[in-house]
């Protein structure tokens, strides 16, 4: 029997034997396959050089990490199918997820490599993922249009459910509860300054999750494991990559080293203190002797003027957001903003917000905000206020002190005269945010 004989004889043996359900043929993807995906970030920077301010970071918290790859941030996310050719992806930090529709999914072909290209973009982020996939993996890089040359090399695995590692060390420490942390011990900015912050976190067994919070906002979602004493979190959200490593000293007091991408890096400390808080945040932004309203102008993406003297903000109590899009904290703040004027309906009440953006033209801060408005679905003007540089917040609203963080509130009554000035948010993924929703309301109503 020849070679084409036996092929079609096999091949109508597999047609009988599949229609008498003897064979079953595993559905393929031809794009990703559903399910947990387990990504990493290699961000490879160096340990923090000797300078002025202290010895390099070894010398000075001892820690090495043999559990996992150095300097590389893990992160999950799932592959959702809506129909049998259509998915969405949800990037998971902790209790977050954050959702990419398939209209932000890309797929081609390298003419250069021969293989299948995914691209996955974040649009109000201004940051895709980029790569070639075979199989059930991705290799490629995340990049960020707003930095110039900003790209980390991405890895993705599908099948893989856990974050940092698969090990089950015996924890040293429950590290569930309130710390007292200090922040920018040795840090890659020569000119920052140490600043305090509180540590919130929840363990069960070896998981580990929770958030940091500063007197400007809080690092959202962390997730992350405890191994022995030693620990660490994570959290991807599209614009930014947070790393957290720490050890656990015998005294049950904490160090470790904080990374943001592969451009930031610094060492904190913390000690166990249910006490201990950060400075009131309608202190830290306030007007300068002589001023008591806030006055502006600006033009909106579609070129209309926007001001306080407009019609349709005369006679009533209002909220100026000072803003980025870039900015997470900002985010959670505009999502509440948006939840409360839906819900409320409020009719003496308008919302303006100020954006600083990291783009210096007003043609690309436009566009940023126009996508920044149709995903949050915003019912009140943005308006481009500036860049994000300290020195244009105060040429923008010279009557402040400064601005001292993204984002900050400010509550004017109905003749435009400031009663109140919150600087920075604390979010969902914080302990405050039940009591900040209660405050804001019932301030609000006030108004």
């Amino acid at each position: 029997m020849n070679l084409k004989n036996i092929l079609f004889y096999g091949l109508t043996l597999m047609a009988v034997a599949s229609q008498n359900g003897c064979v079953t043929i595993d559905h393929q993807f031809s794009k990703l396959p559903p399910g947990t995906w387990r990504a990493v970030l290699k961000l490879q920077p160096e340990f923090i050089s000797p300078n002025p301010k202290g010895q390099p970071l070894p010398d000075k918290v001892h820690m090495t990490y043999d559990d996992v790859n150095e300097h590389e941030l893990p992160f999950t996310f799932e592959v959702v199918y809506d129909n049998d050719t259509t998915f969405h992806i949800e990037v998971v930090n902790g209790e977050e997820r954050i959702l990419v529709p398939a209209a932000d999914i890309q797929f081609g072909r390298s003419k250069y490599r021969s293989q299948d290209t995914i691209r996955i973009n974040f649009p109000t982020s201004e940051s895709y993922i980029t790569g070639a996939f075979v199989g059930n993996t991705i290799d490629g890089s995340w990049v960020v249009t707003t930095r110039e040359n900003y790209a980390i090399p991405f890895t993705a695995r599908q099948g893989e459910n856990w974050r940092f590692t698969a090990l089950r060390k015996p924890p040293m420490l429950d590290l569930s509860g309130h710390w007292a942390c200090t922040f920018g011990l040795e840090s890659s900015d020569e000119e920052e300054q140490p600043y305090p912050a509180i540590g919130e976190f929840r363990q069960v067994g070896n998981l580990l999750t929770g958030t940091f919070l500063t007197e400007t906002g809080d690092y959202r979602y962390l997730e992350g494991t405890v191994q022995a004493d030693k620990f660490y979190l994570s959290c991807f959200d599209g614009y930014h990559a947070y790393l957290f490593q720490g050890k656990i000293l015998p005294d049950s007091t904490l160090t470790g080293a904080f990374f943001s991408g592969k451009h930031y890096r610094t060492t904190w400390e913390g000690h166990r203190d249910a006490d201990f808080q950060l400075a009131n945040p309608d202190s830290l932004t306030f007007l300068k002797p002589g001023f008591e309203k806030l006055s502006f102008s600006f033009e909106n993406p579609d070129g209309k003027m926007v001001s306080l003297d407009a019609p349709e903000y005369r006679g009533k109590a209002k909220i100026i957001q000072i803003m980025g899009t870039w900015c997470p904290n900002c985010r959670d703040e505009t999502a509440f903003l948006v939840d409360f004027l839906k819900k409320e309906n409020p009719q003496n009440l308008a919302v303006i917000a100020l954006a600083f953006e990291r783009h210096s033209d007003k043609a690309s801060a436009d566009k940023a905000i126009r996508t920044y408005k149709s995903r949050f679905n915003i019912p009140y003007e943005v308006v481009f206020a500036g860049t994000n540089k300290k020195e244009d917040g105060s040429k923008a609203l010279p009557m402040l002190n400064e601005v001292v963080a993204y984002p900050t509130l400010l509550f004017l009554d109905k003749n435009d005269r400031v009663l109140r000035i919150h600087t920075g948010f604390s979010g969902p993924a914080t302990s405050g945010y039940p009591t900040f929703q209660q405050n804001f309301n019932k301030f609000v109503a006030q108004l």
